[in-house]
């Protein structure tokens, strides 16, 4: 499976942008999904993550109520938009698959990585 994430940019603090994920398979439909971010400097740290279904999510205490995970129609896109976003949400952004239910908080979980999406926050 190979994952392909976009729409990172630069964005204003109190902004919004929305990532996709799309899988070359469409068996991505039966894998859950993550979404992942690294700083510059710092180690890569979980964001949120989706179950095959679409029916189970959770996020990082820290995007809670800001960032909402969801799977496309086709379930071979994931999406991660992200409202309110503050300096500190500066990264790359790295979407995950593996075949599980739900895959773990720890990137060790996940067996296929995109590229990532650079998202810059200004103040």
């Amino acid at each position: 499976v190979q994952l392909q994430a976009f729409g990172g940019g630069l964005v204003q603090a109190g902004g919004s942008l929305t990532l996709s994920c799309a899988a070359s398979e469409r068996t991505f439909r039966t894998y859950a999904m993550g979404w992942f971010r690294q700083a510059p400097g710092k180690e890569r740290e979980f964001v949120a993550r989706i179950s095959q279904s679409g029916g189970i999510t959770s996020y990082a205490d820290s995007v809670k109520d800001r960032f909402t995970i969801s799977r496309g129609g086709a379930l071979n896109t994931a999406n991660l938009q992200m409202t309110t976003l503050k300096p500190e949400d500066t990264a790359a952004y790295y979407c995950a698959s593996t075949d599980a239910v739900i895959g773990g908080t720890e990137s060790g979980s996940y067996r296929y990585w995109g590229q990532g999406t650079l998202v810059t926050v200004s103040s």
